[in-house]
């Protein structure tokens, strides 16, 4: 149990509707998590200040929002993800060629830690 008591509301929930990734370049970004994910093209649009984002409506769906600093840490949240046919090796060469980079491959992990264009680390782990 939690030491901090936030309440007990047992009508109201909550659900994910999307994964918001900041990002340098949005369009850059989205297009390799497209090509990564098999998404459907994806939908632009822009906010109360003029902000265009680009959302790929995969699962979940991804929401890449422009930011003008670079990334700087290690992510506090990540994707993990799986090759929906083929091994993890052939589905980790096709995401370097598609531009991510190995960070972690240790043997005693069954994952392979990588990085998208922009640093953002994810996990590939064999298919499910």
């Amino acid at each position: 149990m939690c030491a901090v008591s936030f309440g007990y509301y047992p009508y109201m929930t909550a659900h994910v509707i999307a994964v918001a990734v900041d990002c340098e370049d949005a369009e850059t970004l989205a297009m390799f998590w497209r090509e990564a994910l098999g998404a459907p093209p994806p939908r632009r649009w822009r906010d109360a200040d003029g902000l265009t984002y680009v959302q790929l409506d995969s699962q979940p769906v991804l929401v890449f929002q422009p930011v003008p600093e670079r990334k700087a840490v290690k992510n506090r949240l990540h994707l993990d993800i799986a090759p929906a046919s083929g091994s993890q090796a052939d589905e980790v060469e096709r995401l370097v060629g598609l531009g991510a980079k190995i960070l972690d491959s240790a043997d005693r992990h069954p994952w392979v830690v990588l990085a998208d264009p922009e640093g953002n680390e994810f996990c590939v782990l064999s298919p499910r």
